[in-house]
């Protein structure tokens, strides 16, 4: 079906609402994005299928297959809709007594979820801690949403929005609804939408076309929003990618996706393809007079490409390297023409903003920072997953009423946001609102949304080396203080983290982040020395202890640890021995066992292997001595 008008589309949409509501039969609904199929969703599938089918309840139940709904650590889970009721981390025993129930209108008790270490089960998936404190303004669409059918999205409303904009297709009433939206980038810097869609429209003329971009090169190490977002509800993205090109005059569009999301791949090449065999995208759509077509252009994978005007060269065809700027992309972008450039949450929350309007929009959020953000919640943390949130939102409740802190009991030491280029916030400051400016303020960034929590067993000038090693090894090795700067800065790292280092060298660590910082060409490079200067900054003891004391308190720098056999409590039973793949650990069958310190390269595998009855190997670092048992269990000789 080609609509040709807005209000054909209006109407098609009215008649698919009315269609559904009150008595209708129950659907069960199938997290099945990357995350849920890792974790044996299409197991879940399968079975679901043929217990449907082999019982004759086609009638009687349905399946919707949808992307990411977020509590991935439930994953492989289902959801019964109506009742919302939630049953994860399935066995494949149970989906039969799941659908079952629900046709019957029963809940399966023993299956719900509950918190751990509570007997509590939650009824109503509203009701989970993880959800209850959550605004799922984008990802909450999910779950009604299968990717592969536009039928679905059309029944939530979708593509209404763009009907009302191309009802009467006035670019300055689209622009003003975004400007008193106050919506900003949701990529990282957090310019403001409305000021950059001004910019490109008023930099365009009948020269040449405009080009429309959406960023989806979500590169960040646990960041896994926008990937979740295009894979689940991909037309929410290409709809607010035509209300863009209506107000900046747009006449191409790219989406900019890495080759290692074959999912989002899959799923909005077939939306697009929807869109155009329903007038939505190509020429004259619904009867407007605008031309409109979206392009998937699929990225390497460089790191570096997520800036944008790296982004552009690889469009072009070129190595993806940034360029100085001025000039902006909004003045000279793609092919030296006006392009404005919003990532995926960016463009999915377009359509909100025009439902909604924008001052229905701005009523969540706080000043300046209007909205809700997805944040990919991983790490130390016992729920992980997406969350979606309003801005202004302190990260102790993130960390602890939705997250559930660290698991097995562990402190919760800081968080790092916005990625490798963002920085580490202490505990003590997680009554610090989630917004652009308050994580600056911070020494932070927002970045794309990812959100690693540390826990008390985490070594921060390890942590500080992980992420600067990645951002080194991005770097496109254009500008000498990205490339010389973060390798000289990394060498450093490398011998606080060996013991052989002075203070001298963490006077020198930090000149080096001020000089690369201010010196370096693209935000990959400034943005870099973040981890360190944030450690440093709340956490200059311990750099400290491993400077003047040899001493990592967390266990983690291997040459400042050292693995001595408790004499009283070895019996000789050569559960170290076995382990030793150095022929460190010398000692007879039933006799005291030794470590030879210089064979030994602090591998821990004796540790792990010493039997819980026993405890016989401590480790050291410095003046610490952890003496404790471990997990693994090994039966005494």
């Amino acid at each position: 079906m080609i609509f040709a008008t807005p209000t054909d589309l209006k109407n098609h949409i009215e008649s698919l609402s009315a269609g559904t509501g009150a008595g209708e039969k129950p659907t069960l609904v199938l997290c099945a994005g990357t995350a849920g199929q890792a974790s044996g969703a299409n197991d879940v599938l399968r079975v679901a299928k043929r217990h449907i089918m082999e019982n004759g309840l086609h009638d009687r139940i349905s399946l919707r297959i949808t992307g990411c709904q977020g509590f991935c650590e439930m994953d492989p889970f289902v959801i019964i809709d109506p009742g919302n009721h939630l049953y994860p981390q399935l066995g494949m025993d149970d989906i039969g007594r799941i659908i079952d129930s629900a046709i019957e209108g029963q809940v399966v008790e023993d299956l719900l979820y509950r918190e751990p270490e509570e007997e509590k089960r939650y009824e109503h998936k509203e009701e989970i801690p993880f959800f209850k404190d959550q605004v799922r303004t984008i990802l909450g669409r999910n779950e009604h949403v299968d990717p592969l059918r536009i039928s679905d999205y059309f029944r939530q409303g979708g593509y209404g929005p763009l009907a009302r904009v191309l009802d009467d297709p006035d670019p300055e009433w689209v622009i003003g609804e975004i400007v008193k939206s106050d919506l900003r980038g949701r990529g990282g810097a957090g310019f403001r939408v409305g000021a950059k869609w001004r910019m490109a429209r008023d930099n365009g003329d009948d020269s040449g076309p405009t080009y429309l971009v959406c960023n989806a090169d979500e590169g960040d190490p646990g960041a896994f929003m926008d990937r979740s977002i295009l894979e689940g509800n991909p037309h929410l993205v290409i709809e607010g990618m035509v209300i863009a090109a209506v107000a900046i005059g747009a006449s191409e569009g790219f989406i900019f996706v890495r080759t290692e999301y074959p999912l989002a791949i899959k799923h909005a090449t077939v939306a697009l393809q929807h869109a155009r065999n329903h007038g939505l995208l190509g020429r004259n759509i619904l009867g407007s007079g605008i031309d409109f077509d979206i392009e998937i252009i699929r990225g390497a994978g460089a790191y570096v490409c997520g800036e944008e005007t790296a982004l552009i060269a690889s469009i072009e065809g070129r190595r993806g390297m940034p360029r100085p700027r001025p000039p902006y992309p909004v003045v000279s972008g793609l092919w030296g023409r006006p392009t404005c450039i919003n990532n995926v949450e960016t463009l999915a929350n377009v359509p909100v903003v025009i439902e909604k309007g924008g001052d229905g929009y701005a009523e969540i959020g706080v000043e300046g920072n209007r909205g809700t953000k997805i944040f990919s919640l991983v790490g130390k943390i016992r729920n992980t997953g997406l969350v979606e949130v309003p801005l202004g939102i302190p990260i102790r409740k993130v960390v602890y009423d939705i997250g559930g802190g660290a698991p097995e009991g562990k402190k919760v030491k800081a968080v790092q946001t916005g990625g490798p280029s963002g920085g580490c916030i202490p505990e003590e400051l997680f009554d610090l609102p989630i917004s652009f400016d308050s994580l600056v303020e911070a020494g932070s960034i927002m970045g794309s949304g990812g959100l690693i929590v540390i826990d008390e067993d985490t070594c921060v000038v390890d942590l500080a080396k992980y992420f600067l090693t990645f951002t080194q090894e991005e770097s496109c090795g254009q500008c000498p203080p990205c490339r010389v700067g973060s390798r000289a800065m990394l060498v450093l790292l490398d011998r606080i983290t060996g013991g052989t280092a002075t203070m001298e060298d963490l006077d020198k660590l930090e000149q080096l982040a001020t000089t690369v910082r201010e010196t370096s060409l693209c935000g990959l490079g400034k943005n870099a020395p973040n981890p360190v200067s944030t450690t440093l900054r709340y956490f200059r003891d311990e750099y400290i202890e491993h400077i003047e004391k040899g001493q990592c308190r967390s266990f983690t720098c291997k040459p400042l640890i050292r693995y001595y056999v408790d004499a009283e409590r070895c019996n000789g039973c050569g559960a170290c021995l076995r382990a030793c793949n150095d022929e460190a650990v010398i000692g007879e069958p039933k006799q005291l066992h030794e470590i030879d310190q210089e064979r030994c390269v602090q591998c821990g595998n004796c540790f792990v292997a010493c039997p819980e009855s026993l405890a016989a190997i401590y480790r050291t670092s410095g003046e610490l001595t952890r003496h404790e048992e471990p997990k693994k269990k090994v039966k005494k000789a």
